[in-house]
């Protein structure tokens, strides 16, 4: 048994599959899977990331969850994680456009290609697939650089959203410094262009934030807020109303962050009027913004300023909104996690371990390669009253 337990995840389910005398056919019937998903399983091609399948699985074969997954939950956080940093941080240091550092064979790619690819990036991000964009963005913002060497002008857009989902993506790995090179790049390359810079802005709130600059936050969000303001509220687009809306939202976090609760308040209202004339549905400059995602701030401002009862009646009234299915999976994930943290300050195991499972059914890799989440999930799993399903969650993942 010893060398099984170092085979990959997906080896090791071909090994008890043998053991169990199943085809790869009559394995994915049970599973009411098809052959190619059980061979791109055994393969490695497909990663296994929800505990639900894992268990599934392991029924099946008849053995125990923990056999199943033996030690592959440090390399998930460990290997795929911190190498994955570690390839964004090589794209960024690069500096080729200004070194005039021949592109090699590689081609240009043409700015709606690179239109194309940054959307693509952004809406897997959404879908909370971190692992995915993990991978595409060294080569993003390689050609990102390269296209807009070649149009300044047109080229600007997609430099300026590699930038900004490089930088929601490592606030999301833990990682604020190299978030804030990614972030800063990206506000030089939108200097000039109202709309860009106030894009570009509402990831520089998500770092300052991250890195505890709670007052420098909220003055540098209110600066970029006002400056995205249409003169007359009533007659601003849904896109300025989005963005506007979204930095003020970023602002009263930064001021709940820093202790002054009646500002946030103040500033979550502001958003609120915008939030109610843009509706819920859109999601203009990736924000999502529209009166459910002004819910979830009030709840974030709440759980931030450790008031969990309104924290918690914040979340029922935004989960009963129509627009809560229309989040991207990436944002319920946050919210799940900020009121299982509120949970947990009410003493409330219970709740948060529930919160926690509708996380994991929602977006798995939030917790497989959030460390903000694996903290949570350890502290839960911790607590006596922790269901089976957290424990071996936890298990599953190596923390505790």
């Amino acid at each position: 048994m010893g060398s099984v337990e170092l085979l990959p995840v997906g080896r090791r389910v071909a090994y008890w599959r043998g053991r169990r005398k199943l085809s790869q056919q009559v394995f994915a019937d049970r599973l009411g899977k098809s052959k190619s998903w059980v061979d791109k399983v055994e393969r490695g091609v497909r990663s296994l990331d929800k505990l639900s399948t894992l268990q599934e699985i392991a029924r099946v074969l008849r053995i125990d969850t923990a056999v199943l997954v033996g030690r592959d939950a440090e390399p998930v956080e460990a290997t795929n994680r911190v190498e994955g940093v570690h390839r964004i941080r090589a794209a960024l240091s690069r500096y080729e456009i200004p070194l005039g550092k021949p592109a090699g064979r590689r081609p240009v790619l043409p700015v709606d290609r690179m239109l194309r690819d940054v959307g693509y990036a952004w809406t897997t991000f959404q879908f909370a697939r971190y692992q995915q964009v993990i991978d595409l963005a060294p080569d993003l913002l390689t050609n990102a650089q390269r296209t807009h060497a070649q149009a300044p002008v047109s080229g600007r857009v997609p430099l300026v959203e590699a930038y900004r989902i490089t930088a929601a993506l490592l606030v999301k790995l833990g990682d604020a410094g190299l978030a804030w090179l990614a972030t800063d790049r990206s506000m030089l390359a939108a200097t000039g262009d109202r709309d860009l810079v106030a894009a570009a802005a509402v990831q520089l709130g998500q770092v300052l934030r991250a890195s505890r600059r709670a007052r420098e936050a909220t003055s540098v969000m209110l600066t970029a807020a006002y400056r995205i303001a249409p003169p007359v509220v009533d007659h601003g687009t849904p896109a300025e109303l989005s963005l506007c809306g979204t930095l003020l939202i970023q602002a009263a976090l930064a001021a709940a962050q820093d202790g002054n609760e009646a500002a946030a308040s103040e500033l979550i209202d502001e958003a609120a009027s915008m939030a109610e004339r843009v509706g819920d549905g859109c999601d203009h400059h990736r924000t999502a913004f529209g009166p459910t995602a002004v819910d979830l701030a009030r709840t974030a401002v709440a759980v931030e300023a450790g008031d969990a009862r309104d924290a918690v009646v914040w979340h029922e009234k935004a989960t009963k909104r129509a627009g809560w299915r229309w989040l991207p999976a990436e944002h319920r994930a946050a919210h799940l996690l900020n009121v299982a943290r509120a949970y947990l300050r009410a003493d409330d195991a219970s709740n948060a371990a529930r919160l926690l499972i509708e996380l994991e059914h929602t977006a798995p890799a939030e917790i497989m390669y959030r460390p903000a989440a694996r903290d949570v999930l350890a502290e839960v799993a911790r607590d006596p009253r922790a269901p089976t399903t957290i424990t071996q969650l936890a298990a599953i993942l190596g923390v505790g």
